[in-house]
């Protein structure tokens, strides 16, 4: 399964997982690091340009860049990390082989609806994908790391800075 080909939305998504046998389970399991309960006055947010798919292993792939920068810079008390998309569509797959004697064994098209093969997330330009609460003094780190972790995703990203109004 590569990444880039499930990049652009096509089609109704897929999430009925009453009607799938065997669903895949998500890659990325935590949604929340850092210090949870802090209050933090500034939120820095990774923001989408595109309507795009990202995969459930870019979402991780994300999550661990962003969440080591943070903990290596901040320690584990300075920020909050927040993922706010979840991977609700199922991936879908119609094997091909490409080896000699290959259409004595499979069917082509016929019955090429597909095995699950992974997850992805839905999102919209201008929705909010990562989202970090931070102090003062953390804001050029957390900036850092949201574009770091970009790299991994499949969109041009912006970061925003806001005050955080929760506190």
């Amino acid at each position: 399964m590569k990444g880039n080909d499930y990049k652009i939305p096509s089609g109704m998504p897929y999430v009925r997982r009453e009607y799938i046998k065997g669903p895949p389970q998500p890659k990325i399991t935590k949604f929340v690091m850092g210090d949870s309960k802090g209050k933090f006055p500034i939120k820095v947010k990774l923001i989408s340009e595109r309507k795009v798919q990202i995969t459930h292993n870019a979402l991780e792939a994300a999550r661990v860049a962003i969440n080591k920068a943070l903990a290596d810079k901040l320690g584990e008390k300075g920020y909050c990390l927040k993922i706010l998309v979840y991977p609700h569509v199922v991936l879908r797959e119609n094997k091909m082989m490409a080896f000699a004697g290959a259409d004595r064994i499979q069917e082509g098209m016929r019955r090429a609806f597909g095995k699950p093969v992974g997850l992805a997330a839905r999102v919209k330009p201008g929705q909010p994908i990562i989202e970090v609460n931070v102090n003062p003094e953390g804001v050029e780190v957390a900036k850092a790391s949201l574009r770091f972790g970009a790299s991994k995703l499949p969109t041009p990203c912006l970061i925003q800075i806001e005050e955080n109004k929760q506190n």
